[in-house]
Parts: structure tokens; sequence; C-alpha cells
């Protein structure tokens, strides 16, 4: 028996490598590795012009990152209805109105509902919006005892009030301080956030959610190239998207996606796989996110698919350890949003994300946004923290934690601003 534990042992360490058992943080210890240039095909063909990119090269990334990273939607799912369950025109201190409104899609005898949460200023008549999930339940982002709970399965927080797997009143506001709403409204902005266990829960079981909806007979989880969970939450960004086109309060031409963590991730796909999204923020969104996965500091594939295996589909295992022999990169990820305006931001403390590769990702793609003639990351140099380069491709390292501040949204505001309304 001692024998057969120690073989498995080895076995173990030689498939992944003993890098996986503890973290790299080490700048003189990332690999040797080639990035892959955004501007030359995987023929060898370079690509000088934003003609050329449309029409080849970024169709290719694309594929490859929908079947070997994030995974293919099987089909098309329309809204099959809509309907606003609560509203009022005295929200915010009196700035903003609210509107809660029920999104519900059906395909045979399978229901899912999800709904967005709205708040729009009341000085704008046709607002520009944020728009992207929140981690436990749409009644966390504010105080405000209107807000709806959800009864879709939570992660358990007992720091949050969060036990057996439901929402309650007990964590009604805790995480206010990551989400500026007011100053969001008093700079003429409006935010739309869902609750992403809404869409799929966040679990390796996809018995649940949308997954369901497009299984065939006896068909228990995704193909290997069908999509995993960041895949199917950014497919609900997108039917957020169709409601918006809607919503006469919206200007649906200036929605601008957020994301924090995983759900930083999930807004840069739904980025690159929607174009109808005016721009994009990455939020400390790490692997599998804006950082270059070559690096292999912090988090590294194998780490994130031996954690999460349901946040990416299966074909994503092939990189486990295996990261050079990708032939794509983040920084490719981020070209696929232009001439989009997109905004990676990472925090000093938040090592595990990788800040030095979420930065080194915008600089990459700054030349595929250079053919569109938009100004990206000048310098491969960082810059220092708390000194943001606010361009179509922006970038900040604050001090601090792996959260989201005020000083964050203070610079997706004036980004926005100046890039978008």
């Amino acid at each position: 028996m001692k024998k057969t534990i120690i073989f498995l042992i080895f076995v173990f360490t030689f498939q992944f490598g003993f890098a996986q058992f503890e973290a790299n943080y080490d700048e003189n210890k990332i690999p040797d590795f080639e990035l892959p240039d955004p501007l030359t095909t995987f023929k060898g063909k370079k690509v000088n012009n934003a003609k050329k990119w449309e029409k080849k090269r970024r169709p290719e990334l694309l594929k490859f990152f929908t079947q070997n990273v994030y995974g293919e939607v099987p089909e098309k799912l329309n809204i099959a209805s809509f309907k606003v369950i609560e509203e009022s025109n005295d929200a915010i201190n009196g700035k903003a109105t609210r509107k809660q409104v029920e999104l519900s899609f059906k395909k045979n005898d399978l229901k899912l509902d999800f709904t967005i949460l709205i708040y729009l200023p009341k000085s704008v008549e046709n607002a520009p919006i944020f728009t992207g999930y929140n981690f436990f339940g749409n009644h966390t982002v504010s105080n405000d005892v209107n807000v709806i709970i959800s009864d879709a399965w939570a992660r358990n927080n007992e720091s949050l009030g969060i036990i057996n797997n439901q929402l309650t009143e007990q964590s009604r506001g805790v995480r206010d301080n990551r989400w500026a709403i007011e100053k969001m409204i008093d700079s003429g902005y409006g935010l739309a956030t869902i609750y992403y266990c809404e869409i799929d829960a966040d679990m390796d079981d996809f018995a649940d959610g949308i997954h369901p909806f497009f299984y065939d007979k006896n068909q228990t989880q995704p193909g290997s190239a069908e999509w995993g969970s960041i895949s199917a939450w950014s497919w609900g960004l997108s039917r957020a998207m169709d409601y918006f086109e809607k919503d006469s309060g919206i200007d649906e031409s200036k929605v601008i996606l957020f994301g924090h963590s995983r759900l930083g991730k999930t807004s840069l796909w739904a980025g690159a796989t929607d174009q109808r999204f005016a721009a994009v923020i990455s939020n400390d969104s790490g692997c599998g996110g804006a950082a270059l996965s070559k690096r292999k500091i912090g988090e590294t594939v194998g780490r994130i698919n031996n954690s999460f295996p349901h946040w990416f589909c299966r074909n994503f295992r092939a990189y486990n350890n295996n990261e050079k022999a990708l032939p794509v990169d983040q920084h490719q990820l981020l070209a696929l949003i232009a001439p989009r305006p997109v905004y990676v931001a990472s925090a000093e403390e938040d090592k595990w994300a990788d800040p030095h590769g979420e930065f080194l990702s915008a600089f990459y793609a700054t030349p595929v946004y250079q053919l569109y003639g938009k100004e990206g990351i000048p310098s491969i140099e960082m810059p220092e923290v708390n000194q943001p380069i606010q361009n179509t491709v922006s970038y900040h390292i604050r001090t601090g934690k792996h959260d989201v501040t005020d000083f964050d949204w203070e610079q997706y505001i004036k980004w926005a601003d100046q890039f978008v309304k």
C-alpha cells in the first residue's frame, strides 16, 4: 500500500510538475517563453491594417479561445419574456430611479429567470451605464431595503451572513464598499447588476443553471469544447444587453462592462464575444483574465483548472502546467475587444493575480489598437502605484489587496467620461 501511494505521488508530480505545489512569485523564476504576436496569423502571415485584422486574425483568435479556453455556446436562446417586478422614482437619496427587471428563458420543460437591478440618474434622459455581475446577490451592493433577495444558490460565507447556501437579510449591503453607486449617479451614469449564480451556480455541477437547456438526451455536462461557467456568465451579460436595447432609459450604445476577479475574466470574454458592449473593465482578473498565462506566476492554468474545473471548457486542461504549448495568450484576448476601450486594473498586494502580467497584457495588446489609430500603453515599464495610464487601452495598479475600491471607480468614471460618454 505504501509503495502504491509513493508511486501515485510520483506520477502526479511527473504529470503536473513540482511548481504546482508552491506558487511562484519570483520574476527571476519565470520560464522562458515566446509570446505569440497578435498581428501574425497562425500560418505566419503578418497583419498590418484593421481590415486584415477583422477579416483574418481576429476570427481565428476568437475561434481558438472559444474552442480551447472558454467554450462555445451550443445554440441560441432568446429572452422568452421580461417584466418589471419593482420600481421607484426615489432611490439613492432621491437622485435616481430604481428598477428590478426579471428576464425569463424557456426551452422544452426548462425555465430560468434572472433579475437585473438597475439604478439610473434622474438627471440624464438616456443614460450610459456600467454593468456587471455581483458575487452575493443584488441586495448586497447597497443598503437599499427595497432590493429583492435572490433565492438562488450562494457560496457560504459566515462573515457575510451566508450559511446553508442561502442569501438572507443579514447580508444586505455587505458589499456596498465595492459599488460606488452614488459616485456613478452623480457623474451621470447608471448601474445594472446581476447576481451571477442566477445564471449558473458557481460550483462544479452542470446539472442546474443554463447549461441543461442545451443538453442532448442523456448528456450531463458540456462537451469538451463547449461552454464552462465563465462562458455561461458571459452569455447572461449578452442577454442583459438584449434587454438594454429595449429600455428607453438606457443608452444601449454606451454600456460599459465591469467585472472583478472571476467576474473580470467574464467581462473580458463577454466584451470579446459581443461587440455591442461599448467598453470593458477588468479589475484584478488574473489567470484566465488579463494576466499572461505563460509567465506562470501566482495562479497558473493548472491551478485554476484544478480548483475551478467548471470555469473553462475541458479542452483548456490540455495546457495544465503546459502553458508554453498555448498558441495564444491573454493579451490577444484584450486585443479581441479592439477598437473599443479596455481598462485593466491591478492591486499591489494581489500577487496571486500577477499585476505585472496584467500590465504586460495591456501593453502587448496595444499594437492591435494602433491599427485603428487608438492610443494604448506607451511603454513596457509599469506605472507607479496609484498613477493610472488612461488611454483607449488603460491600466493602473493601486495600493491594497484583491478588492474594488473608490479609487478604482474614480478612475473608471474619469476614463469613461473621456472615451465612452
